[in-house]
């Protein structure tokens, strides 16, 4: 119930937000795909005790210049090779998030996420709600490059035998965004 409505908040103030926004910061007869915005990441980590891939492709809309919400999917393929034969997951999911830029490439950004993990012969759901800011800096044309630093409000420090998706509550991530303006 506490995540629902965290999820409602959260709408509710993008909502609020995207409606109080002056003219100088309209997108009004702008074209659909001017306010899309595609990006994401990609992490890789080879090494002799593990391999790692992760692909996490987002797409946005802008509401306004200052404004974005879109939505995030993340796959994660682990092999540990420490054990014998080695072990291979795969987890998955997604999530809506928001961001709104403050001041010269600074934004705040919120997210919920779900993820299906997996770990040796165990799956499960696991829930995060994370919000924090960033940086983003423009490489020319239509591409951006962003650094984000979040907090995972609904981390819990696993007990003895359950597994988590995350190290700390604390969540960094560096991305690339494409669309027609470069803010986000």
């Amino acid at each position: 119930m506490i995540r629902t409505a965290m999820f409602v908040v959260l709408l509710t103030a993008i909502t609020g937000v995207a409606y109080a926004q002056g003219e100088e910061n309209s997108l009004k007869g702008v074209p659909l795909n001017e306010r899309l915005v595609f990006g994401g990441g990609l992490g890789l980590g080879f090494g002799s005790d593990q391999d790692y891939i992760l692909i996490s492709p987002s797409i946005g809309y802008l509401f306004t210049r200052k404004l974005m919400a879109g939505v995030n999917l993340t796959y994660q393929y682990n092999n540990y090779k420490f054990f014998s034969p080695s072990i291979k997951t795969h987890s998955y999911g997604g999530g809506p998030f928001a961001r709104y830029l403050l001041f010269r490439g600074f934004f705040v950004h919120t997210e919920y996420e779900y993820l299906s993990y997996e770990f040796l012969d165990y799956r499960e759901g696991y829930e995060s709600f994370m919000a924090g800011g960033g940086f983003i800096q423009p490489l020319g044309g239509k591409a951006s490059l962003y650094f984000l630093a979040l907090y995972n409000f609904l981390y819990e420090n696993p007990q003895p035998g359950e597994f988590n998706p995350y190290d700390s509550p604390l969540v960094l991530r560096v991305g690339i965004s494409l669309g027609q303006f470069g803010l986000f």
